[in-house]
């Protein structure tokens, strides 16, 4: 039997790995599988095309169908050019609050589940309980699609989730999706004295913004009566633009990193066919009229599929059980919650800290959250035991 460690422990092990999504999570991984080896828990790691990133799964109790899954994700934002109180990468405690990069989002919730393995061990007799701690959820999401791909399909995979994300231990049955679009556009060089010879890609660029712009609004304009969302309809961000080399220069290149994040129901079909029909009929034939190798090309970074209610979902009934909640609520930032229902699993939101302090400098998760999601966890316990 390997050494137990409480979850404080556990949580300063996981904050001094620096695992921004810019770098492997390997270490952590291989630690976290060497903890739980030591208690005779297997895991199975799915790794990235270049095998610098791995998810781990791993099951607590009997091989058999079902079961519930605990899932986290591994990965923290930057802390560049964040004014820090103390190092981003060592657990600091200060006024009843934990310090550190991915405190709240989202290693506490896995420091939570892993001090509990022992205890899982012993209650889960009859339903397995699943970890699922995944890479890149903050950029691509790409880590969770590898590793539920790798599970077993139909009756056999795992029958429902709980991704740990910071709601402050309120009950998330929905989410918005969001897509993240890359949009390049190529012109063409020129002296600025003659601005007509060439083709500027930043002007063509801020008509794609001024696109962008009108369908914010429109959707802005037409909110989702008695949505439970904030705001209460989909919206848009542009997040970079770059382009161009000198003030007297045409710009031949500009790139724009813009997104939506859609309310459930909102497929955002017309988003795609709108900047297509307009590239395609307006922009791109005045670009070529003047440099036929003009080009405007947009490529979806990310898909990332809402949470949608589910009517008498399984997830949704044990955590309000365990949680002791009266209902449930929504949250308008992305998880991996809709990809694990897509997966075929009953999947809900819920988990200690508040979303408020996550991506800042001087990130937190107080204490007395973390004294929920721990208590949760317990109640997860003993609601295994009873099965």
């Amino acid at each position: 039997m390997g050494v137990v460690l409480d979850d404080r422990a556990l949580l300063g092990h996981l904050i001094g790995f620096d695992t921004t999504s810019v770098k492997s999570n390997l270490a952590l991984i291989d630690w976290v599988a060497d903890y739980l080896d030591g208690h005779g828990i297997a895991s199975r790691l799915t790794y990235d095309a270049d095998r610098q990133k791995a998810n781990l799964f791993a099951t607590i109790g009997p091989e058999i169908p079902g079961g519930v899954v605990l899932s986290g994700h591994t990965d923290v934002v930057p802390v560049d050019g964040q004014p820090w109180s103390s190092d981003p990468f060592k657990l600091v405690e200060r006024e009843a609050k934990l310090y550190g990069r991915g405190t709240c989002d989202m290693k506490g919730f896995i420091a939570l589940a892993l001090a509990r393995a022992v205890d899982f061990k012993r209650q889960a007799r009859r339903v397995p309980v699943h970890y699922a701690f995944s890479f890149d959820e903050e950029v691509t999401c790409n880590g969770a699609r590898r590793l539920l791909a790798d599970l077993p399909t139909g009756e056999r995979r795992p029958r429902l989730a709980i991704i740990g994300e910071p709601t402050s231990m309120t009950v998330a049955n929905a989410h918005k999706g969001a897509a993240i679009l890359t949009t390049r556009i190529t012109g063409l060089e020129g002296h600025s004295s003659a601005p007509d010879k060439g083709v500027n890609a930043i002007m063509a660029g801020a008509e794609i913004l001024q696109l962008i712009g009108r369908m914010a609004a429109e959707r802005k304009a037409n909110p989702v009566a008695d949505s439970p969302f904030d705001p209460p309809y989909t919206t848009f961000n542009v997040g970079e633009i770059q382009g161009g080399t000198a003030h007297n220069i045409v710009a031949r290149d500009c790139r724009i990193v813009w997104q939506y994040r859609l309310m459930p129901g909102d497929h955002g079909h017309d988003i795609a066919e709108r900047l297509e029909r307009f590239v395609s009929d307006d922009l791109l034939p005045r670009m070529r009229a003047i440099h036929p190798g003009a080009a405007v090309v947009t490529e979806h970074d990310i898909d990332l599929p809402g949470l949608m209610p589910e009517p008498n979902g399984e997830a949704e009934a044990l955590v309000r059980a365990l949680t002791g909640a009266n209902g449930t609520g929504v949250v308008s930032f992305g998880t991996e919650a809709g990809l694990f229902q897509q997966a075929g699993m009953s999947a809900v939101v819920c988990g200690p800290g508040s979303i408020e302090q996550a991506h800042k400098p001087d990130e937190y998760i107080s204490l007395d959250q973390y004294a929920q999601g721990g208590q949760f966890l317990d109640r997860l316990g003993g609601w295994l035991a009873k099965q």
